[in-house]
Formats: structure tokens, sequence, C-alpha cells
């Protein structure tokens, strides 16, 4: 008799410490069927991944979720939905998404873009947009004809700004006098660009400039030096613009080595 109730004694003694043992692995019982902590530790992964800061006041509404998640989950296991082909054709689905989800984030870790990358890129940029700004307005016309007529109108003294309101067929700076506000001669087509540069301050072309566009009447009101963004304040979207150019290189190697029958 002794020997049992010792043995009860230790029974129940090893019980009560295993008991926060399994406590501190499941968040609760439910049903009989234990919900893991790992559960309440994939959702509050899933909404930082979002964005979303895990305060504290938040545990309790995440545990609160993954005990009615277990519910609604048993009661449709109950009903037999989880054998249905619909069920299986939207869990595959789930699947591929997740599956898919971790290839590329293991891509972007192991594939970083460095700081030295970003550089790079940034000087490339400063490269094809340093230099010089230019001011201009101008005038566009479908004949050579016309862009004449309307040189020589200026020569007279007629008004920039008035004759382009009434004859430019630019519907983006027309209405404006002209204005193309200031931009890059790198911005403009080529023989554009030409003309535009060998203006003075000032001064309107004597000829008309013919592009894929028409026939225009440049006149340079004013230039400047280039202005361009500091890297760091462009340096986030650098970065994300060459995260994304090597993840849709990435899918377009695996889709080009894939054998599709």
């Amino acid at each position: 008799m002794k020997m049992k109730l010792l043995s009860a004694v230790a029974t129940a003694a090893m019980l009560c410490t295993l008991a926060p043992a399994v406590l501190a692995q499941n968040v609760a019982i439910v049903n009989g069927k234990a919900v893991p902590k790992a559960r309440l530790d994939a959702l509050a992964e899933q909404i930082s991944r979002s964005g979303r800061p895990i305060t504290p006041e938040m545990q309790g509404q995440l545990r609160d979720e993954v005990i009615a998640r277990e519910i609604f989950m048993q009661e449709a296991q109950k009903q037999g939905l989880d054998a249905t082909d619909d069920y299986k054709s939207q869990l595959e689905l789930a699947r591929q998404t997740i599956l898919i989800r971790e290839l590329f984030s293991h891509y972007q870790t192991v594939n970083p873009t460095t700081d030295a990358d970003i550089q790079a890129e940034y000087d490339k940029f400063a490269a094809a947009n340093g230099g010089k700004e230019y001011k201009a307005r101008h005038i566009l016309v479908e004949t050579e004809a016309e862009a004449k007529a309307i040189i020589a109108q200026l020569k007279k003294g007629g008004k920039f700004e008035e004759i382009a309101k009434k004859s430019s067929k630019d519907p983006g700076s027309g209405a404006n006098g002209g204005d193309l506000d200031w931009a890059g001669a790198g911005n403009y087509v080529a023989e554009f660009s030409q003309a535009l540069t060998k203006l003075s301050k000032g001064k309107t072309t004597e000829t008309p400039v013919k592009t894929q566009f028409g026939y225009h009447i440049i006149r340079l009101d004013a230039v400047r030096d280039a202005t361009l963004p500091k890297f760091d304040d462009v340096k986030p979207q650098i970065a994300q613009q060459l995260q994304q150019q090597k993840m849709t290189k990435f899918q377009e190697d695996l889709r080009a080595k894939a054998k599709v029958e």
C-alpha cells in the first residue's frame, strides 16, 4: 500500500512538472486537440511581413484567432469538407502560392542588392542626366511651308506664345504658349536636341527643324546646370528597381530553361 501511494505521488509530481512544458508548446487544447504555439508564431510572422508591427496588445487577439480557426477547421472536417474536390484544388493552389513565395524570398536573400550596385546605378543615371538643362518653347506644324511662314511672322514681331497657342499641333505644350519647361537635351529626339543645343539664350531657330513629329520652330529661353536628386534621397527607389530587375531576370531564366511540351 505504501509503495502504491508513493508511486501515485511520483506520477502526480511528474505530470505537474510536464504540464508547464506542454502548455508552453501549445496555445490551447480545443476539443481534446492541441493547438501548437507554432501556429500563433506563423500568423504573427505573416502579419509582420505585411508591414504591421506585432504589439503586446495583439498577442491576445492572435491567440483568439488561432483558437477560432481550430474550432472552425474541426467543424469543417466534421462535415467532410476537407474531402471535396474543390477543397483539394484550392489547397493545391495555396500550396503553390506559398512555395513560390518562399522561392522568390530565398532568391532575394542569397542575391541581395548591394550598396555598390545601387551606387553604380546612380552614377549611370547621373552621367546620363547631368550636364545642362534647357528651358525652351516650340511650335509644331505639319509642313515646312507652314514653319517657314511662322518664322517670317516672328521676324516681323509676332509673339511666339500667341502663335504657339493658335498654330502648334503639340497638344501638350501648345496651350501653354509652346512651353516645354526644363529638360535635358537627351529628353528630345536627336534632330530637336541638336538644334536646341546650338541656340543661344533668347534665340529662335532660323530654319524649320524636321523630326518624326513634323516641323518645329524652337526658342531657347534659359540654360542651367542640371539638378540631380541626392543619392540618399533616391537610394530606396534604386534598390527596389534593381531588386525587381533581378527578380524579373530570375523568372525569365527559369522559364527559358524549362522544358514545356
